[in-house]
């Protein structure tokens, strides 16, 4: 980062450079907040009539059960929410979050995902502690995530939790799992970084946790009677790139704040009618 602070304060960017994340407020108005709610609600309510069974994105394994105390648990997801809504592409292009994401990782801000998590009432699942770096990894390691929370969240409903300061440790040993459908799950050693070792964040709806994706972080279980639902966007510098070809999703590396000075220029390819000679 470079230039005078757009958003952040300078004990906030102190803060993000010794803890690794960040609490944001007051970024979205009340009626940008009941528009990105009521596209979400929306979406999630028509997209469980579809496929109901394809929106399960709970961890699985002994670890996790144990993490669950043995509770039945669940958790409902959707990827690439600006494909499905203009509403979420107005969310990444919101003026005061990118001027806040410029702050943190440099004034060229790209896109590399985004999904959606609702932790249903008494049986929200956990996630145990993680980085998302093993997932999508970068040479510069400035990706970071940005979870904007839309109720308000504690412990209680299945809030996030950190371990402060774990991004300077580097990447971290991993234990992996694969179910039976072929999804991979990566987490840290739970006895070497437990849940309950970490500190909790609460926020309230509306409030943003911007996180480096070498922050050690996880999740507790949902045994209130309040969903905890979340949007989250994974953004990136341009200068950085990734240092494994994994993980592509729609509208990748689409430019959300200044330019992408690394991109090839691309031709148009010829239009070719499947339809013929059929």
């Amino acid at each position: 980062m470079s230039g005078k602070l757009k958003f952040l304060t300078v004990e906030q960017k102190k803060f993000w450079d010794e803890n690794g994340f960040i609490k944001l407020s007051d970024v979205f108005s009340n009626e940008e907040l009941d528009e990105i709610s009521k596209e979400y609600d929306d979406l999630f309510e028509r997209k469980q009539k579809e496929d109901a069974g394809g929106l399960e994105a709970a961890w699985k394994g002994d670890d996790m059960k144990r993490a669950a105390r043995n509770i039945s648990y669940t958790v409902k997801s959707i990827h690439n929410l600006q494909m499905h809504s203009a509403v979420f592409t107005r969310l990444l292009l919101q003026r005061r979050l990118l001027d806040a994401m410029e702050d943190i990782v440099g004034p060229n801000v790209l896109l590399h995902h985004t999904k959606a998590h609702i932790k249903p009432p008494e049986k929200g699942a956990p996630y145990l502690m993680h980085q998302d770096y093993p997932y999508f990894p970068f040479k510069k390691h400035s990706m970071c995530a940005v979870f904007v929370h839309l109720d308000d969240t504690s412990p209680e409903n299945g809030g996030l939790c950190v371990y402060p300061g774990s991004h300077k440790l580097g990447p971290l040993p991993e234990r992996e799992l694969i179910d039976e459908h072929g999804e991979k799950y990566r987490y840290v050693d739970p006895e070497r970084f437990p849940i309950s070792g970490a500190t909790p964040l609460t926020a309230r709806r509306g409030d943003i946790i911007v996180f480096s994706y070498l922050l050690l972080h996880g999740s507790y279980l949902n045994l209130s009677d309040r969903p905890r639902r979340m949007f989250l966007a994974q953004l990136r510098s341009a200068d950085d790139e990734p240092a494994k070809s994994v993980h592509h999703s729609h509208c990748q590396d689409l430019v959300l704040r200044g330019k992408n000075p690394f991109m090839r220029a691309t031709m148009a390819t010829r239009f070719v009618d499947s339809t013929k000679n059929q």
